[in-house]
């Protein structure tokens, strides 16, 4: 999972998210330890941490003090809202764009999609 395409911290909150986003965590759910995740990706613990600190920074999980970190309730409602926002922002925006440019329609668009993705 550990690549050097971003920072480490990054890629282990993404991690949570992602099991967030799909169920493996759910809400109230423990979230593996820092120590763990050091562990288990032969990483240093402050970096695991910096990781889980952000997603508790932006609410997603919240700490029992002397048990560990667990799943905010309503977190993966939230993460697929500012998920839909970001893929909203990152490919649809650009895709209507060139599509206009190019004098693709909506429903043209819209079958293109529907092809691609029966590859």
């Amino acid at each position: 999972m550990i690549d050097d395409s971003k920072p480490i911290f990054m890629q282990i909150a993404e991690l949570i998210e992602n099991d967030i986003i799909s169920g493996v965590l759910a809400e109230e759910a423990q979230v593996p330890s820092t120590n763990e995740f050091a562990a288990f990706y032969r990483i240093n613990p402050a970096t695991a941490a910096k990781g889980i600190n952000r997603l508790v920074e932006d609410g997603l999980l919240y700490k029992k003090r002397g048990i560990g970190m667990f799943v905010t309730h309503g977190a993966p409602q939230r993460l697929r809202g500012a998920r839909r926002e970001k893929f909203q922002q990152q490919f649809i925006a650009p895709l209507t764009a060139e599509a206009s440019k190019l004098g693709i329609g909506v429903d043209e668009l819209v079958a293109m999609i529907k092809t691609g993705s029966d590859t």
